[in-house]
């Protein structure tokens, strides 16, 4: 599992902020960064490009299993074809939800997740990385925020983009999505017990990276020695 390898968690609810935390905070150390929510996204869309029913557990077992997958400068390739946008819309993240909760799914990306802990580091985002995947992490964040500011944030981006969205549908979507991640049976959403849990409704994402590499430093002598 790289338990050599320096390896700090950031998990949270789908909005909190924790892929653009983890992809600075890895920067800045210059470690690798492992997007578990990107590879929940790749199953679903796969699955919907073979004609494979969600919850078919068997089939997306095998689809998780065969995924060939690279996160290159931000982009995600999957079979080599940038994938990016088609990934990180609504309903890919709804369906990636609905995949996330089949238990076949989630231990058929388990190792493919642990192998990614390599020299000199790892920092790893998703829902589970503190509580499964990476269970004695040194460092280990939860990430929260109301869900009227994670819309909001949401809201601006789909703006941004020139997709015309209901702010209100957006804060209904998001909830069902916590509901669904909190409630299944296999890796709820919840903080690890020794998780620092950082609410970043009122933060602004340098306060957040400032408060996680503080507490790598503290875990790794080795990152303030170099400073």
């Amino acid at each position: 599992m790289g338990d050599r390898v320096p390896v700090i968690t950031i998990d949270g609810p789908s909005g909190s902020g924790k892929g653009t935390v983890a992809a600075e905070v890895a920067r800045r150390l210059g470690w690798r960064v492992l997007d578990s929510g990107a590879l929940y996204r790749l199953v679903a869309y796969a699955a919907r490009g073979a004609g494979v029913a969600l919850d078919d557990a068997e089939a997306l077992a095998r689809i998780a299993s065969g995924l060939q997958v690279e996160f290159r400068n931000g982009r995600v390739l999957l079979n080599g074809k940038d994938v990016t946008r088609q990934i990180r819309t609504e309903s890919a993240g709804n369906d990636a939800s609905r995949a996330a909760a089949i238990p076949e799914v989630r231990q058929a990306l388990l190792q493919w997740q642990r192998s990614q802990a390599r020299p000199p580091g790892l920092v790893a985002d998703g829902r589970d990385m503190g509580t499964v995947v990476f269970p004695d992490a040194p460092v280990k964040i939860f990430l929260d925020a109301s869900a009227q500011e994670r819309a909001r944030r949401r809201y601006n981006q789909l703006k941004e983009q020139g997709i015309d969205v209901s702010l209100r549908d957006l804060v209904a979507e998001i909830e069902a999505r916590d509901r669904r991640d909190r409630n299944r049976s296999v890796a709820p959403l919840k903080p690890a017990p020794d998780a620092l849990v950082i609410d970043s409704t009122d933060l602004s994402v340098e306060e957040v990276v400032a408060k996680v590499l503080e507490q790598a430093r503290r875990a790794f002598p080795q990152l303030a020695q170099g400073e």
